[in-house]
């Protein structure tokens, strides 16, 4: 064989190798590939990895609006990257991440009570008992907001089926 075609043809072996390696570990360790999966429970632009498009998800108590967060003040949390106004609402946030991120992963609450995931959209959010929820559709806020507690109640009982769902 010639010095070219060795070079061409040097990497094959090794690559089949790692190869064959990877797909046995997904096969022999199926809880690894359960968790590689969980990655949309919580609503992410799924190029860049930012959870409800950037926008704060403390200012919505703070300031009582939707405001758009800073590149200088990230964090990570539910493997999703969270971007705050500034570092007092990221502290918040790091702090409490269950009380200020959004309720079902900021996913529709009217549409998780019917068992389906539709993302929220963060101009249009409810807070309710203390906790932040964001709606597809300006219409399912606004029923929302008239009667929370109806729609929480089924939503909280299909919530782990549509987590489970979001995995496969």
């Amino acid at each position: 064989m010639t010095a070219q075609r060795q070079e061409r043809y040097g990497w094959r072996p090794a690559i089949a190798f790692f190869a064959s390696l990877a797909g046995f570990l997904v096969w022999a360790c199926p809880e690894f590939t359960a968790q590689a999966s969980t990655t949309e429970r919580v609503v992410v632009n799924r190029f860049s990895g930012i959870a409800i498009e950037g926008f704060d998800p403390v200012a919505y108590f703070v300031q009582g609006r939707a405001v758009l967060g800073r590149e200088d003040f990230e964090a990570a949390d539910a493997g999703a990257v969270w971007r705050f106004r500034n570092e007092g609402n990221r502290a918040f946030f790091v702090a409490h991440p269950e009380i200020y991120g959004p309720q079902f992963g900021g996913y529709d609450p009217i549409d998780v009570a019917r068992g389906v995931a539709f993302a929220g959209n963060p101009r249009f959010w409810v807070i309710s008992g203390q906790r932040l929820y964001l709606f597809g559709l300006e219409a399912n806020r606004d029923a929302f907001a008239a009667n929370p507690d109806r729609f929480l109640k089924e939503a909280n009982v299909r919530w782990l089926t549509v987590q489970e769902n979001l995995a496969q």
